[in-house]
């Protein structure tokens, strides 16, 4: 059973490493991740996630198809994967001192077509950051890249006051559900 793993991330890599699971390739799907008109953070998150996995599952039939997609919400409101300073800026300034929701969605397309979908929603707690602490982080380049500006794998870690939920989730993966979703397509778990 062959398990393709539809991201260029190497945080989800790592992390289905975490679970002993070594996905027989690799192979990102490029999609328009745009969210549409009023399109709502988790129903954004699920459908960029089944998205990714269709266009995987159409170059490997037959192999499972591990896809997700990570999105940071404030409110109602999806913030973006941080290209510039300026824009991790603005997204630490609007989730300093507050909560806000990361949404993780994964769809797993087993060999015969199937589509199961998991979300999972956390929480997680900023502390009130001063100008010196973005402007360190900023200067560390973490950023980039990072849904909402930030990686709590990372320096980052040391600004979040609180989590609600699964940290892996948060970094980019949810074991949980993961584990769960392969195991219920028959793939081999330790």
């Amino acid at each position: 059973m062959r398990l393709i793993l539809a991201s260029a991330s190497p945080r989800r890599l790592a992390l289905l490493g975490q679970i002993g699971v070594v996905p027989d390739a690799v192979d990102p799907a490029d999609c328009d991740e745009t969210p549409r008109k009023a399109e709502l953070p988790p129903v954004y998150a699920a459908r960029v996630a089944a998205e990714k996995a269709a266009v995987v599952a159409a170059r490997h039939p037959g192999a499972l198809i591990l896809s997700g997609d990570t999105v940071v919400a404030a409110g109602r409101r999806i913030l973006p994967k941080a290209e510039s300073a300026d824009e991790a800026r603005a997204c630490l300034a609007l989730l300093s001192g507050r909560r806000h929701r990361v949404l993780s969605a994964i769809t797993l397309i087993d060999g015969q077509g199937l589509a199961r979908h998991r979300l999972s929603t956390n929480i997680v707690t900023f502390k009130p950051l001063d100008q010196s602490e973005v402007d360190r982080y900023i200067a560390s380049e973490e950023w980039r890249g990072k849904a909402g500006g930030y990686a709590i794998q990372g320096k980052a870690a040391g600004l979040i006051r609180a989590i609600q939920g699964s940290h892996s989730a948060i970094m980019g993966l949810p074991l949980y559900e993961t584990r769960a979703l392969l195991k219920a397509a028959g793939y081999p778990l330790d």
